[in-house]
């Protein structure tokens, strides 16, 4: 398989380069980034002349490229896996259409393990928010992590939301509301040090608590589910898919 990595000097680009050399079996044949970091292939800083050929995008950049990342997806024909998080509504929408032309794969999350944890809330909430029980969601992550929540944590609200038979509303911190708790999914975000990523939805009861919690130990649970995705990418048709296909198809 031949890469494309969008977000080379990036904290997961560093990650996924580094995998890749390791196993040795597939190969970055180019990248993309504002910086010009020192690699053993060409790192474009604009993609207006990107002229290696390739299987795959995996992107892991800032949404802020998005716009530059997709157009080049969309004429060279190519796959493209968008781990980018924080995109706008019109960027989701943007990418939903390009789908129609060009198999993408979108998750808030690469990681196996969060996405079991979003099929697992969805078999126990329903049962647990009939009964009473409250939720909050907790996440946290590194210093340097620039959206908040998390992309991870309206994942899982929205695993939650899906099987309830009523949609609650989000409440993003609780600081100056002087009021007591509604019938709401409560999001807080933590940053701080080098947390590679971590997520609990804690259920709140009567006199009991049931929480569901990921840890990620580090960055490669994330550049292994990317790199499995591209690879999944890579013999499907135009389409818009996410790691339930991924599960799905193994």
């Amino acid at each position: 398989m031949k890469i494309f990595l969008s977000g080379v000097s990036g904290a997961m680009g560093r990650v996924i380069a580094e995998m890749v050399a390791e196993k040795g079996q597939d190969s970055i044949v180019a990248g993309f980034d504002k910086a010009q970091p020192q690699r053993d292939f060409t790192v474009y800083q604009s993609l207006e002349n990107v002229t290696e050929d390739f299987d795959v995008i995996i992107d892991f950049s800032h949404f802020s490229v998005f716009d530059s990342i997709l157009k080049l997806a969309l004429e060279k024909k190519k796959p493209l896996v968008m781990a980018t998080t924080g995109l706008s509504d019109q960027q989701n929408k943007a990418l939903a259409e390009a789908a129609k032309q060009i198999p993408v794969f979108q998750s808030a999350n690469m990681s196996l393990g969060i996405n079991l944890m979003a099929n697992a809330l969805k078999v126990v909430a329903p049962l647990l928010v009939e009964n009473g029980f409250d939720i909050e969601i907790i996440e946290k992550h590194h210093r340097k992590k620039v959206d908040a929540p998390s992309g991870t944590a309206f994942l899982l609200r929205d695993a939650l939301n899906d099987v309830l038979s009523s949609k609650k509303d989000s409440i993003f911190g609780r600081h100056g509301k002087e009021e007591k708790r509604r019938d709401e999914i409560g999001i807080h975000a933590v940053r701080g040090g080098t947390i590679p990523g971590e997520h609990l939805v804690l259920f709140a009861g009567e006199d009991e608590l049931f929480e569901i919690k990921h840890n990620a130990l580090s960055k490669k649970v994330f550049a292994q589910g990317a790199l499995s995705a591209a690879a999944y990418l890579t013999a499907q048709q135009p389409g818009l898919y996410d790691m339930d296909h991924l599960i799905a198809g193994n």
